[in-house]
């Protein structure tokens, strides 16, 4: 076998394909083996008003799961004879789970407190026009999430840093946000027709698509905010998270 044989092993098309296919796989076991327990109650409660609290502590595994899944899928290799997702995905989760659960904690109780709200509109007595109100702020508040679980999942900015960037890319990007909103209605369909588990199933691919529709985003953070698009103005800013 030559070294022009060995060095395309692996480096074409249908060998591109099977590697993102095998890292998919791979990230979504793993997705799917750090959220169980939490799942297992998702599963097992009913849909029901007074159960979305329990609802909430049982999605809490999903933040640094999200999180490693994007970090793994983000390094992840064209290569088929170059694959390594699991190492990144525990790699990804040991470095972010810290400054995941800073942001996902707040975010996931605010989204609860909205929920609940939502549920029990109608014994509120308020104006129709609030549902429409929280419907916005509801909707504002995942992209947010969604902007903030991409940056602290790639780069190694302290927790208020990255609520502000979430906050700023949520109008320096709209094409990201509206990209996202369309995967959060996606996500909450899939919920509602089928089951949490079956949209934790598509944990990996829904990741890979936030990734991807991240881009502009993470391509501006680099640019702007870390060591490699620094200028010579005297600023210090972080960096992508250590690949090694």
């Amino acid at each position: 076998m030559t070294e022009t044989t060995i060095r395309r092993f692996g480096q074409g098309p249908l060998s591109r394909v099977s590697a993102l296919v095998y890292t998919l796989l791979v990230v979504e076991l793993l997705i799917v083996a750090t959220t169980l327990p939490g799942l297992a109650g998702l599963v097992l409660l009913d849909r029901d008003a007074a159960n979305i609290p329990l609802a909430a502590a049982c999605a809490l595994p999903a933040g640094p799961a999200l999180s490693a899944a994007l970090y793994a899928l983000h390094r992840r290799r064209l290569d088929l004879a170059d694959l390594h997702p699991a190492s990144a995905f525990w790699r990804g989760y040991r470095m972010n789970i810290g400054g995941v659960l800073k942001l996902y904690v707040p975010w996931l109780a605010g989204l609860t407190v909205l929920g609940t709200t939502f549920a029990n509109f109608g014994a509120a007595g308020v104006p129709g026009w609030w549902a429409v109100l929280l419907a916005v702020v509801a909707l504002a508040t995942a992209l947010w999430g969604a902007n903030a679980l991409v940056i602290t999942s790639l780069f190694a900015f302290r927790a208020r840093d990255v609520a502000r960037l979430a906050v700023y890319f949520l109008f320096s990007t709209p094409r990201v946000a509206l990209g996202n909103a369309c995967l959060a209605v996606v996500a909450a369909g899939v919920t509602l027709v089928a089951t949490e588990a079956a949209l934790t199933l598509l944990g990996s691919v829904f990741a890979a698509a936030l990734l991807l529709n991240s881009r502009p985003l993470i391509a501006e953070v680099t640019e702007k905010f870390t060591v490699q698009g620094a200028t010579a103005q005297g600023d210090s800013p972080e960096g992508p998270r250590d690949d090694s």
